[in-house]
Protein backbone atom coordinates (compact mmCIF):
# COMPACT_ATOMS: atom_id res chain seq x y z
CA UNK A 1 0.00 0.00 0.00
CA UNK A 2 1.24 3.35 -1.00
CA UNK A 3 1.88 5.71 1.94
CA UNK A 4 1.82 8.80 -0.45
CA UNK A 5 -2.07 9.82 0.49
CA UNK A 6 -4.12 13.05 1.01
CA UNK A 7 -3.04 14.24 4.60
CA UNK A 8 -6.08 15.63 6.18
CA UNK A 9 -4.13 16.78 9.61
CA UNK A 10 -0.32 17.50 10.76
CA UNK A 11 1.39 18.44 13.70
CA UNK A 12 4.92 18.86 15.23
CA UNK A 13 5.19 15.07 15.46
CA UNK A 14 2.00 13.30 13.06
CA UNK A 15 0.17 13.71 9.95
CA UNK A 16 -3.24 11.75 9.57
CA UNK A 17 -4.12 10.65 6.09
CA UNK A 18 -6.89 9.58 4.29
CA UNK A 19 -7.68 5.93 3.13
CA UNK A 20 -10.29 4.54 1.32
CA UNK A 21 -11.37 2.81 4.37
CA UNK A 22 -9.46 3.85 7.79
CA UNK A 23 -8.05 7.25 8.79
CA UNK A 24 -3.66 6.58 8.87
CA UNK A 25 -2.04 8.03 12.59
CA UNK A 26 1.58 7.92 10.99
CA UNK A 27 4.49 9.01 13.53
CA UNK A 28 6.73 11.43 12.40
CA UNK A 29 9.70 10.33 14.98
CA UNK A 30 9.57 6.95 13.41
CA UNK A 31 9.60 7.73 10.07
CA UNK A 32 12.63 5.73 8.03
CA UNK A 33 11.96 3.07 10.90
CA UNK A 34 11.36 -0.49 8.66
CA UNK A 35 7.81 -2.01 9.33
CA UNK A 36 8.96 -5.41 10.83
CA UNK A 37 5.44 -6.21 11.78
CA UNK A 38 1.60 -5.64 11.27
CA UNK A 39 -0.79 -7.06 14.26
CA UNK A 40 -2.85 -5.06 16.73
CA UNK A 41 -1.84 -2.06 19.13
CA UNK A 42 -2.35 -3.19 22.85
CA UNK A 43 -3.02 0.55 23.70
CA UNK A 44 -5.34 1.42 20.74
CA UNK A 45 -6.55 -1.86 19.85
CA UNK A 46 -6.15 -1.08 16.10
CA UNK A 47 -4.29 -2.57 13.53
CA UNK A 48 -0.31 -0.88 13.86
CA UNK A 49 2.44 -0.92 11.46
CA UNK A 50 5.09 -1.82 14.04
CA UNK A 51 9.16 -1.21 13.71
CA UNK A 52 12.32 -2.28 16.24
CA UNK A 53 14.39 0.34 18.02
CA UNK A 54 17.22 -0.81 20.00
CA UNK A 55 17.76 0.83 23.63
CA UNK A 56 21.48 1.69 24.86
CA UNK A 57 22.10 -1.67 26.10
CA UNK A 58 20.62 -3.26 22.67
CA UNK A 59 17.49 -4.64 23.77
CA UNK A 60 15.05 -4.51 20.94
CA UNK A 61 10.98 -2.91 21.50
CA UNK A 62 8.48 -2.64 18.96
CA UNK A 63 6.92 0.42 18.49
CA UNK A 64 4.56 1.54 16.41
CA UNK A 65 4.88 3.70 13.25
CA UNK A 66 1.17 4.22 11.96
CA UNK A 67 -2.02 3.13 13.51
CA UNK A 68 -5.25 2.12 11.04
CA UNK A 69 -8.17 3.52 12.70
CA UNK A 70 -11.31 1.84 10.59
CA UNK A 71 -13.65 4.97 9.02
CA UNK A 72 -16.62 2.60 9.77
CA UNK A 73 -14.97 2.89 13.57
CA UNK A 74 -13.91 6.03 13.89
CA UNK A 75 -14.37 9.45 13.19
CA UNK A 76 -11.63 12.09 12.66
CA UNK A 77 -11.88 13.82 15.43
CA UNK A 78 -11.41 10.51 18.23
CA UNK A 79 -8.18 9.86 15.72
CA UNK A 80 -7.50 13.59 16.15
CA UNK A 81 -7.58 13.16 19.92
CA UNK A 82 -5.05 9.94 19.79
CA UNK A 83 -2.90 12.25 17.50
CA UNK A 84 -3.12 15.50 19.87
CA UNK A 85 -2.07 13.24 22.87
CA UNK A 86 1.17 12.08 21.25
CA UNK A 87 2.16 15.28 20.27
CA UNK A 88 1.33 16.48 23.49
CA UNK A 89 3.60 13.69 25.05
CA UNK A 90 6.69 14.14 22.35
CA UNK A 91 6.59 18.28 23.23
CA UNK A 92 6.55 17.75 27.07
CA UNK A 93 9.75 15.00 26.03
CA UNK A 94 11.55 17.35 24.02
CA UNK A 95 11.04 20.63 26.36
CA UNK A 96 12.31 17.96 29.00
CA UNK A 97 15.24 16.72 26.72
CA UNK A 98 16.15 19.38 24.80
CA UNK A 99 15.14 22.72 26.86
CA UNK A 100 17.59 25.08 24.80
CA UNK A 101 16.06 23.93 21.62
CA UNK A 102 12.29 25.33 22.41
CA UNK A 103 11.36 27.85 19.86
Amino acid sequence: MSLDLPVLKTGSFYFIKDADCDFILEDKTKRGLTVKDTSIDEKLNVKADKGMIHDMDGIGHWVPIRWYFSKDLFILAKVSEYAEAMEKKYTELRELTCPDDND
